[in-house]
């Protein structure tokens, strides 16, 4: 079988860093985008300088690519407005001329209230945020490359993140705090509220088994399940099980003052807006991602928790 290359942009993040471990396992050449020599990327990356705002930058470095993963974000939530659209439109010009798929991580943000709780992959997406409007604008522009026959497309959707390496999310930013053995344990969510995780190894092997299909239409979307906290204690009480210590309190967000500190700075304000999916039970069905694999790939609970906390330094 032909060796196959991947152009990674956002390598150094989770779900960039999740699928470049992933398809270097699995014998693709790998590269990555990325705008310094001293970005932190997976051993066996070819790092490309080069900027994902710049159309001629992200060309060069996909010239030959099977597959563009599309997973740089901006940082902290911040100027999703002036970058994340310009940002795919670089990976648009890169997959027309390269002939590559562009494999993009989706989110929840683009559904609304119409579409809960329970969310198949061409529900109606009525969002209620900024973020998901945008999020809703990029899936378009994708998908009408595709019906033009300028790009493939591949999107597959998840809960929140958490995984070794990623602290970048509501598990390493809110639940816990990386570098050192949590004293506290908190819980965004109401007892009996339920929310969806998706543990990133698991991410990137269903992106990965996705790619091996051969007869991927040119637009193709899935959810995954990931791990679903039926009553929103469940995650909590996984991380206090895996710090063996059963005195580590598990203590609700303190909403108020990431209400206050949002009235300074950027990433409460962000979080703020997204307060609402731990309001009320959000869960994408992935009964269209098991009919094409026969089973979702899935780490169980507590592996996945130990193995997150060890890589955030927590253990």
């Amino acid at each position: 079988m032909t060796q196959r290359t991947a152009l990674i942009l956002g390598a150094t993040g989770g779900i960039g860093g999740a699928m470049a471990s992933r398809l270097l396992a699995g014998n693709w050449i790998v590269r990555t985008l990325t705008r310094s020599d001293t970005a932190h990327l997976p051993e066996g990356c070819i790092g490309v300088r080069g900027d994902a705002l710049n159309p001629a930058d992200v060309i060069a470095a996909a010239m030959g690519a099977d597959v563009i993963v599309h997973a740089v974000n901006p940082p902290g939530y911040r100027d999703w407005e002036t970058l994340v659209l310009p940002m795919l439109d670089s990976t648009l010009a890169a997959a027309k001329s390269s002939g590559a798929r562009i494999l993009l991580p989706g989110t929840v943000y683009n559904f609304g209230a119409d579409a809960f709780p329970s969310i198949a992959e061409d529900a109606p997406q009525h969002p209620r945020t900024r973020k998901g409007a945008i999020r809703v604008e990029l899936e378009q522009r994708l998908e009408a490359a595709a019906d033009a026959g300028d790009a493939k497309v591949l999107i597959v959707r998840a809960g929140d993140y958490f995984g070794p390496g990623a602290a970048n999310n509501w598990f390493g930013q809110g639940l816990i705090t990386r570098g050192s053995r949590p004293r506290v344990i908190r819980n965004p969510g109401k007892r009996g509220v339920g929310h969806q995780w998706a543990y990133l190894p698991d991410v990137a092997e269903t992106m990965a088994r996705l790619l091996d299909r051969p007869d991927l239409p040119a637009f193709a979307r899935f959810h995954m399940d990931g791990h679903w906290d039926p009553d929103g204690r469940r995650m909590v009480e996984a991380i206090a099980r895996a710090l063996g210590d059963p005195a580590v309190p598990i203590r609700p967000m303190p909403w108020w003052q990431l209400r206050l500190a949002a009235l300074f700075a950027t990433t409460p304000r962000e979080l703020m807006e997204m307060r609402y999916l731990w309001q009320q039970p959000v869960r994408l069905a992935n009964d269209r991602l098991v009919s094409e694999l026969g089973q979702e790939p899935h780490t169980p609970l507590a592996e996945a928790v130990r193995v997150t906390l060890a890589g955030l330094g927590c253990l």
